[in-house]
C-alpha cells in the first residue's frame, strides 16, 4: 500500500485515497477489495488500484484502520495501515459562572457523582477509603453510605432505572445496589479500569482514563461499542468522570481543569469547559491529589453541579452558550 502513510491525519468528513502499488507485473492482482474501519467500500478489478474514500464514510474520530486485499489466482494477501481521524471544528472554551455554593466533605476523594431527585450520589476512592454515598445537597453531610472492601479502589457512579451501578479502579469488578436501600444486587466485570460512569440512552458509558468511553449493556454489562475522542488536534484522553448532559458526554480530564463536552455519535469535542479558576490552586494540597472530579445535572431544574477530590465545596455552575 503506497496511500496513506502510517498515522496519516484526516478529519471527520474529509476524503481520503488509498492506493495499491504493484512493482512486480507477474503479480499484478486480478481484484482488490478495499476496507475501512471494518467495512468494505468498494472493489476493483483493474489498475490503477486506487480508491477514494468517500466524505459520508470518515464519519467519526479515531484511530481507523484501512486494509486492502489484493487476490492473485488461489493467493491472498492483506496489507493493513491505520489513519488518524481528528475532529472536522475547533473546539470553543467555555466560560463559567457560579450560582451557588454548599459544603463538600473535605476527606471525599470524589470519583463518582449524579444528582435524582432532591439528593447527591457520591462514590469516594482510596484503599480503605471507598464508599457510596447519599448527600444532603444542602448541608453536605452524609445520608447514607455504605463503604467498599478495604482493598477495593473505589471509582465512577451512576443510576440506571432504581439501581446504582459503581465502579472499580484496577480491581475489575463493579457494584449494582438498590438506590433506595444500597442492598448491594449484583456484580459485574470489565476489562479495562474503571474510572467513570453515566448512563446514556439506556447504556451505561464507562471511562478508563484513555481517550475510550465503552458502551455497555446494564443487565448483563457486556460491551456494545465504543468512541475515541478527539479534538481537531489531538487525542484527549485522561477522561475521568463523566455525565450525560443534553445529548453530550462531559467528561472531567484529569489533572486538569477542563471539561470536555463530547458528541457520543462521533467521538469529538463540541467544546471544552474552562474551570481553573473555581478552586484557586493556592488553597488545594500539594500533592496534586485535589483535582476537579465529580460533575451532577438535575434534569428536572437544568442544574449543573461540579466539585473535586477533598474539596471544601461543591459548585452550581452555569456554563456559557
Amino acid at each position: 500500500m503506497q496511500n496513506p502513510v502510517e498515522n496519516s491525519e484526516f478529519h471527520i468528513g474529509e476524503q481520503f485515497e488509498i492506493t495499491l502499488g504493484s512493482e512486480n507485473k507477474n503479480q499484478v492482482p486480478d481484484s482488490v477489495r478495499f476496507f475501512y474501519d471494518g467495512h468494505i467500500v468498494g472493489q476493483l478489478y483493474a489498475e490503477p488500484w486506487v480508491l477514494s474514500i468517500p466524505s459520508a464514510a470518515v464519519s467519526a474520530t479515531g484511530r481507523k484502520p484501512v486494509k486492502v486485499t489484493a487476490y492473485k489466482n488461489d493467493k491472498v494477501q492483506t496489507v493493513t495501515r491505520f489513519v488518524i481521524i481528528l475532529s472536522d471544528i475547533v473546539p470553543e472554551t467555555k466560560s463559567f459562572r457560579i450560582v451557588n455554593t454548599y459544603p463538600h466533605d473535605r476527606e471525599a476523594f470524589t470519583q463518582g457523582l449524579f444528582f435524582d431527585g432532591s439528593v447527591l450520589y457520591e462514590g469516594t476512592g482510596q484503599e480503605a477509603g471507598s464508599s457510596l454515598r447519599e448527600v444532603d445537597l444542602e448541608t453536605g453531610k452524609v445520608i447514607r453510605q455504605h463503604n467498599l472492601e478495604p482493598s477495593l479502589f473505589g471509582e465512577g457512579i451512576t443510576l440506571y432505572k432504581d439501581r446504582i451501578y459503581q465502579v472499580t479502579w484496577t480491581s475489575k469488578i463493579g457494584f449494582v445496589y438498590d438506590r433506595a436501600t444500597f442492598r448491594l444486587l449484583n456484580r459485574f466485570y470489565y476489562q479495562t479500569q474503571g474510572w467513570g460512569l453515566t448512563t446514556m440512552n439506556g447504556m451505561i458509558v464507562m471511562s478508563d482514563g484513555s481517550n475510550n468511553l465503552y458502551f455497555h449493556e446494564p443487565e448483563m454489562f457486556s460491551f456494545v461499542s465504543g468512541i475515541e475522542v478527539y479534538d481537531n488536534e489531538k487525542k484527549v484522553d485522561q477522561l475521568n468522570e463523566l455525565e450525560y448532559i443534553n445529548g453530550e458526554i462531559w467528561a472531567n480530564i484529569w489533572q486538569t481543569d477542563l471539561i470536555a463536552r463530547i458528541d457520543p455519535s462521533t467521538g469529538k469535542v463540541n467544546s471544552y469547559v474552562d474551570l481553573e479558576s473555581i478552586y484557586p490552586e493556592w488553597q488545594r494540597r500539594q500533592d496534586n491529589s485535589d483535582v476537579l472530579n465529580g460533575i451532577a445535572y438535575d434534569a428536572q431544574n437544568k442544574r449543573i453541579f461540579v466539585t473535586g477530590k477533598r474539596w471544601p465545596k461543591l459548585y452550581e455552575i452555569r456554563v456559557s452558550e
